[in-house]
């Protein structure tokens, strides 16, 4: 066989990846006159006959290791059916059809319009690190939009013809009633991109040109369970390692939506499981199923709140009880009184730094005598975008940051850096998130002011002459080292509001 060329699309039209999959089959080179195919052990005589049949050539079979072979498969396969954004181009009206719930998007490549259409936006959305898709239903149209590191990025815009036929499809896929559309909706979607399985939590709500549907995306591929990989500064991790390692008294981890908390706790989780360890969760939703660990789900049209699933956990015997947020004076009493019966209790709170969580809890009705005997650690933290590495460029500070930075005592002509945007991180300069932190960790004297119940500003001036360092000083360390910009920094610690 000679004249050996790239694999052509009329060829990778004739071969369905669905059959290529099944019989575990990869074509590897097209020539003029036939094909090379990587075969496995497990593909059959009969396979390969078909495959002659559908490209009508020779074919020279090459032994190869199975993983290798799918692996390459989804790759080719991938890109195929080219982008959402040409697709909109030349699509018309089309019907929905029935999928099933783990359907793999790389095989439904005879699906309608529609079907096809909402495949390649999660499929795209996916590729990019998405981690929420925006459905906006507009007067003319339907703005969608990907949650990209934390921020919005408009993608694409359908006719409004289109708009129905893509909610509904979507509240196909998570099992919700789609005859109703006056009442919000949550639901679950189960997707597989090349045999690797997705979840998506589904939200609709009614607004004035139909319903807004946000798709958030649980990709566990992204999520690294491990201390290690949280990043914090090195003093930081040593002493949040150490306070973990107590077997008693709460741990809170503070900040707003979005900013990894969730990931913060299921590391402490991960870090702390084990044969001699019984470990519950209670969680309104569980976002990722985390091995031997027995996890609750709130249910609130039942009765199951966040206080109620709690109290009825403890009776489980539990070494470490993970409650997914506090939000009232009930299940703050009851987190209370779990960690003084000796039991490590993790939740999370929502308030803008470490410190302020001693007030927040106050201010719900615990006792400050309770709360100085239980509270052993907070930590607040942020996520802040890093700079892309294959576009990241040098360049001077800004009058709004030099001034910053010669208030803090650096040098204003320190170098900087910004990403100058390019395909890799789709223009932005940004790619990927990287934790910023800080961390309370109150001592015997702070554990006496929060009893007598000392003021915030009171808490954090003894805290800060102990070396407590905030937020901030994190994020400035990493701009400086070129991890991340200043005006990053400034966005998600709201330097300047």
């Amino acid at each position: 066989m000679g004249g050996k060329s790239l694999l052509s699309q009329e060829l990778l039209n004739a071969l369905p990846y669905s059959f290529l999959k099944k019989h575990c089959l990869l074509p590897l080179e097209e020539q003029e006159n036939g094909i090379t195919m990587a075969y496995a052990h497990s593909t059959s005589l009969m396979a390969k006959d078909e495959v002659q049949l559908l490209i009508k050539k020779p074919v020279l079979f090459i032994l190869r290791d199975e993983t290798d072979i799918l692996k390459n498969l989804q790759k080719i396969y991938s890109n195929l059916e080219g982008k959402a954004s040409d697709m909109l181009l030349s699509m018309k009206e089309g019907g929905l059809s029935q999928a099933s719930e783990e359907e793999d998007l790389l095989e439904n490549t005879d699906a309608v319009p529609v079907v096809r259409f909402l495949n390649l936006i999660l499929k795209e959305a996916i590729e990019e690190r998405t981690s929420d898709i925006h459905f906006e239903p507009l007067e003319d149209s339907l703005r969608i939009r990907y949650r990209i590191d934390g921020v919005l990025h408009d993608r694409l815009s359908p006719p409004a013809h289109l708009r129905s036929a893509l909610i509904t499809r979507i509240k196909v896929l998570a099992k919700m009633d789609i005859a109703e559309h006056r009442l919000p909706q949550d639901g679950r979607i189960k997707i597989q991109i090349g045999g690797q399985e997705i979840d998506m939590r589904v939200s609709t709500v009614p607004v004035i040109h139909g319903e807004r549907v946000v798709l958030r995306i649980l990709d566990k591929r992204n999520v690294i369970l491990d201390i290690s990989g949280l990043h914090m500064p090195k003093n930081i991790e040593k002493s949040f390692r150490e306070v973990i390692a107590v077997p008693e008294g709460i741990l809170l981890v503070t900040g707003p939506t979005g900013s990894g908390k969730t990931t913060t706790l299921y590391s402490v989780i991960q870090h702390l499981s084990g044969p001699f360890a019984n470990i519950m969760t209670i969680e309104d939703p569980p976002e990722y199923k985390l091995a031997g660990i027995a996890q609750i789900a709130v249910k609130p049209k039942i009765g199951l709140s966040f206080a109620c699933g709690l109290r009825h956990l403890l009776r489980q015997d539990p070494d470490v009880v993970m409650v997914g947020e506090i939000r009232d004076q009930e299940t703050a009493e009851i987190a209370i009184q779990a960690a003084l019966t000796g039991h490590l209790v993790v939740s999370t709170l929502h308030t803008n730094d470490a410190i302020s969580a001693i007030p927040r809890l106050l201010d719900m009705g615990v006792e400050p005598y309770l709360l100085s005997a239980t509270i052993i650690g907070v930590v607040a933290q942020r996520l802040v975008r890093k700079i892309c590495p294959n576009c990241k460029e040098h360049c001077a500070a800004s009058v709004q940051e030099r001034a910053f930075l010669h208030s803090i005592g650096v040098d204003a002509d320190v170098p900087l850096y910004y990403g100058k945007g390019c395909a890799q991180c789709f223009r932005s300069g940004y790619k990927g998130r990287q934790g910023i932190y800080e961390f309370f960790h109150p001592d015997a004297a702070l554990r006496s002011e929060i009893a007598m119940h000392k003021p915030y500003h009171v808490l954090r001036e003894y805290a800060e002459q102990k070396g407590f360092q905030p937020l901030l000083q994190h994020g400035v360390t990493l701009a400086l080292s070129g991890e991340t910009t200043l005006s990053e920094v400034f966005r998600v610690t709201k330097r300047y509001d």
